[in-house]
C-alpha cells in the first residue's frame, strides 16, 4: 500500500492502533513544531484545522486513492504523517531511514471500549451489548482490520529498544497522569525541546490546555467537519470498568500477558 512512499530523513511518523489517543497525539506534536511559528494561539493551525487534517494518515488519506501521489504541498519541513499500520507492514518502506517514529499505545480494554463507541457512531447507532461482545472477540482472536493488537504494539516496543533515537514509544496513561513530563519528553525526541523561557513563561501548560480534548472538542472546525466529533468523546483512564464483565476483563488480560510475554513490556 505505501510501496511508493519514500520518507525524507526529517519526516516525524505519528503510529498508534486506532482509538489510542491519536488525536490528542497529533495536536500536541502540530503544537510542538508550530510554536515557533506562533508566538501566540490566536491563529493555531489548530484553530482552523483538524488534528487529521494538519497530520494526514499515509494509508488512508494520503495513498488512498493512489499509489503515487503528489506529496508536493508537503513542503513545510519536517513533513508531519500519521499511520495505523504495524511497523512490520513498513518494513521495506522505512528501511535505512533516519526519520522518526512516535508511537502511542494506549491499555487494550480502553482501547476497545473506545473502538465501540466509535464505530457506532460511525455508522449512527446505538453502541449495543452484542456489537460489543462480538468486537471483544474480534480483539480476542486478533481478526481486526490493523491485526491483533499484541503483535502492533510489539512491533514498535521492539524498534523503541533497538533505536531509541529513532522510535519514541509512549503510554497514554502516563501521558495523562504526568503530562507535563511527557509533553516535555516527546519535545524532546521530536530535536524541539522547551527552553527555560519558555517554561518560566508557562507554554508547556499553554500547549497542554489549547491540545486538552475538552478544549479541542469544543473547536469550532472541531463541530463542522464530517465525523470530527467521533474523534473525540471521554479520553479517560479505565472507563472499560463501566463496559465489561469481569470475565471478559480476565479473558483478555490473559491473553495479552501471554502475548507480550518476555518482551518486557506490561499493561
Amino acid at each position: 500500500m505505501l510501496a511508493g512512499f519514500k520518507p525524507q530523513d526529517t519526516d516525524i511518523i505519528l503510529a498508534s492502533y486506532p482509538k489510542s489517543g491519536t488525536t490528542w497525539l497529533k495536536a500536541l506534536t502540530v503544537a510542538l513544531m508550530e510554536r515557533s511559528k506562533n508566538q501566540s494561539f490566536d491563529h493555531h493551525p489548530l484553530l482552523s484545522d483538524n488534528p487529521h487534517g494538519l497530520v494526514p494518515f499515509l494509508e488512508l488519506h494520503v495513498y488512498r486513492e493512489s499509489s503515487s501521489p503528489n506529496l508536493a504541498k508537503f513542503s513545510s519541513l519536517p513533513r508531519l504523517f500519521s499511520t495505523h499500520m504495524p511497523l512490520h507492514a513498513m518494513h521495506e518502506t522505512l528501511k535505512d531511514s533516519p526519520c522518526k517514529i512516535v508511537y502511542l499505545c494506549r491499555d487494550v480494554k480502553d482501547t476497545l471500549i473506545s473502538s465501540w463507541f466509535f464505530r457506532s457512531a460511525i455508522h449512527k447507532m446505538e453502541p449495543t451489548r452484542s456489537l460489543l461482545e462480538a468486537m471483544f472477540e474480534a480483539f480476542c482472536n486478533g481478526t481486526i482490520y490493523y491485526g491483533p493488537i499484541w503483535e502492533h504494539v510489539l512491533s514498535y516496543w521492539r524498534r523503541s529498544l533497538e533505536d531509541p533515537k529513532q522510535v519514541l514509544f509512549m503510554r497514554y496513561e502516563e501521558m495523562k497522569e504526568e503530562p507535563r513530563g511527557q509533553i516535555k519528553r516527546l519535545a524532546e525526541f521530536l530535536g524541539c525541546p522547551f527552553t527555560k523561557e519558555e517554561e518560566d513563561n508557562g507554554l508547556v501548560n499553554e500547549i497542554l490546555d489549547l491540545c486538552s480534548l475538552r478544549n479541542l472538542k469544543g473547536l469550532e472546525v472541531n463541530k463542522a467537519k464530517r465525523f470530527s466529533q467521533t474523534f473525540f468523546r471521554k479520553g479517560e483512564v479505565g472507563d472499560w470498568k463501566n463496559y465489561l464483565t469481569p470475565e471478559m476483563e480476565n479473558k483478555l488480560d490473559m491473553i495479552i500477558q501471554e502475548k507480550l510475554q518476555g518482551s518486557g513490556l506490561k499493561f
